[in-house]
């Protein structure tokens, strides 16, 4: 008895499940592939933004946060201000679960687009004022050294036995520091369901600012603070216009896209005032 064979069609006539089919689509209930396209690329640039926003603004802070703990580590030894530190990051992050979690589950999606967009439209406005009036030269720049040895010459020499003042000094220098973080992550991650994104950029800009400072032991003097705020004024200016408009009923042409035009508007406009502020008065 020979073998059974069994009997296929041609691999040409086979029709791949994946194909793009509308008629399927429209039959199964789903959006064309063509909208599911834009919904997917929509997103990703979402939450790309959202992350590049809460990782631009939590690096500011974390880099002056930094500066503490090293004047006091350097100075007093480095147990107290570890321990400082780690409580304060311990309690950022509970603020940061707590009421992000109770905000998205409690809070109407166009009342906390409208809140959380007017909070960082103003949150962003002063970011981007401090910026312009430093970049214009009315306000010194930030110098990071400075306020180091600013903090040595307080602390005195090292601690013996249990260092409270060292503690207390870490875990308030990064608490206040950190709750602009708390608030840049719940606001900037706060729609869109960009919290994972949001939380994502806050934790791996304190990573890479505390590698940093692990590696040079030394404040980040070098590091744009400035330029940060300004490029981070910006960018949350943009995003509270964005949802606060959302949030008040009105419909942007490009959807998310819009908001890099807001980008260039706003840093346009900074740089317009900068070169007015800079320019002498007639006499």
């Amino acid at each position: 008895m020979g073998e059974l064979h069994e009997q296929r069609p041609p691999a040409a006539k086979e029709k791949h499940v994946l194909a793009v089919d509308p008629a399927r689509d429209r039959a199964l209930g789903v959006e064309p592939f063509p909208h599911r396209v834009h919904y997917f690329s929509r997103t990703v640039g979402q939450q790309l933004f959202i992350f590049g926003a809460a990782f631009l603004g939590s690096a500011v802070e974390a880099t002056e946060a930094l500066t503490i703990v090293l004047a006091v580590g350097l100075t007093r030894g480095w147990r107290a201000p570890l321990f400082g530190t780690a409580a304060a990051v311990l309690a950022l992050g509970t603020l940061v679960l707590a009421f992000g979690q109770l905000i998205v589950t409690t809070v109407p999606e166009s009342a906390l687009k409208l809140v959380v967009g007017t909070l960082l439209l103003l949150f962003g406005l002063r970011w981007l004022h401090k910026a312009v009036l430093r970049s214009a030269g009315v306000v010194a720049m930030h110098d990071e050294e400075h306020a180091y040895r600013q903090a040595v010459s307080q602390l005195g020499g090292a601690a013996t036995g249990r260092d409270w003042v060292g503690f207390v000094l870490a875990l308030k220098g990064v608490f206040l520091e950190g709750l602009e973080v708390v608030f840049i992550v719940i606001a900037v991650g706060g729609t869109g369901n960009g919290f994972p994104a949001a939380i994502a950029g806050g934790v791996v800009a304190a990573a890479v600012v505390a590698g940093a400072g692990v590696i040079v032991r030394k404040p980040l003097a070098r590091v744009p603070e400035n330029t940060l705020k300004y490029g981070v004024g910006v960018i949350l200016t943009s995003l509270g216009t964005f949802w606060a408009a959302e949030g008040m009923g009105a419909h942007w042409p490009l959807d998310f896209v819009s908001i890099l035009g807001l980008v260039a508007i706003y840093f346009g406009a900074s740089v317009l005032a900068i070169a007015l502020i800079r320019r002498p008065a007639p006499a």
